[in-house]
């Protein structure tokens, strides 16, 4: 299993470093809870940061797209950097500079590696069940011909960190008796009531009628 241990040079974390963690089941707490990861990578044209949707299975993250996509094909040549962030509050201090966020976030680090055509199948069927439990088995399947089209990628979680913060403001003592409202505004993701497709006319499953539960 490709679990993170000590800090490497490219993930110890320096800036405020208390809010670090290196912990396996908080960094799979923080995949899980995404859809959408943010990777770095160069090629001739320069830097690119590019966002795509994102599924865990085990200890590697997955990512899928066409087989002529840019990205896929260099990041099979070069080491690349994976992020993830959730924004979960505002923090209001007293002094403007003490503003802050709450937050989890992760980064990940190393090479992509392609799937093959044996587990692809697998890792699809997964990324559908992260995306809507229980649609998988209500779908056509992925044919021979869109398999063929696609690549599917993953990318150890060996060499990764992760950085939260949680709590209140922190002001300086001198600040304390600036009267001016402080504390958290809270961000959370909402789930709104579905929106059947004109000229649907099943029944919402389960799963559609707990999205909002």
């Amino acid at each position: 299993m490709n679990k993170p241990s000590a800090p490497t040079p490219r993930t110890q974390v320096k800036r405020v470093a208390e809010y670090a963690s290196y912990d396996t089941a908080l960094l799979h707490a923080i995949v899980d809870s995404a859809y959408v990861c943010h990777i770095a990578f160069g090629d001739a044209n320069g830097s690119h940061c590019i966002p795509t949707a994102c599924w865990r299975i085990g200890d590697y993250l997955y990512i899928h797209g066409s087989n002529g996509s840019r990205m896929l094909k260099r990041l099979q040549e070069q080491e690349c950097c994976v992020t993830i962030t959730h924004v979960d509050g505002l923090v209001l201090a007293r002094a403007a500079f003490n503003h802050s966020m709450n937050y989890r976030s992760a980064m990940i680090y190393g090479r992509f590696e392609a799937v093959d055509d044996a587990h692809k199948r697998v890792a699809m069927e997964a990324f559908m069940e992260h995306i809507v439990p229980g649609r998988q088995v209500e779908v056509r399947a992925g044919n021979d011909k869109e398999y063929n089209a696609t690549t599917v990628m993953r990318i150890a979680l060996a060499e990764a960190a992760c950085k939260t913060r949680t709590g209140p403001p922190k002001d300086e003592d001198e600040d304390l008796g600036i009267a001016v409202w402080t504390g958290v505004l809270p961000l959370v993701t909402t789930r709104r009531a579905p929106v059947v497709e004109e000229g649907c006319t099943l029944a919402a499953p389960d799963y559609v009628k707990a999205w909002v539960g």
